[in-house]
């Protein structure tokens, strides 16, 4: 019998071009964010970039935010995550988006899809 890889939020993995993704939504977006790109709507489109939030303190490592895309489009940097309303809600991530968002926020548009 064969397992189905499931996370911890219960999503299901899902691949596409031979990337393993964390959920069929995350995957699909990625589907939607190349054809958007092929068509050239979108530029530089970019997988699970990261970013510096908190730099290294002293025996304290670096900390970083991982979003699941980035991308041009007209002209702005765009970082988008894709998360269930559950994870919307976790407050690990709530910190790290506002992290994120205090550091980067002028420079880049940040969506949530």
């Amino acid at each position: 019998m064969k397992r189905k890889l499931v996370n911890k939020y219960r999503n299901r993995k899902a691949v596409a071009d031979g990337i393993t993704f964390d959920s069929r939504k995350e995957r699909n977006r990625y589907l939607e964010l190349k054809m958007l790109q092929r068509a050239g709507k979108i530029s530089d489109l970019e997988l699970q970039p990261k970013f510096e939030i908190v730099p290294k303190v002293g025996k304290y490592r670096a900390r970083f935010y991982i979003a699941d895309f980035q991308y041009r489009a007209n002209g702005n940097v765009i970082v988008e995550d894709v998360k269930s309303a559950i994870t919307k809600k976790n407050p690990v991530y709530t910190l790290k988006r506002q992290l994120f968002l205090h550091k980067y926020g002028v420079s880049v548009i940040f969506l949530e899809t």
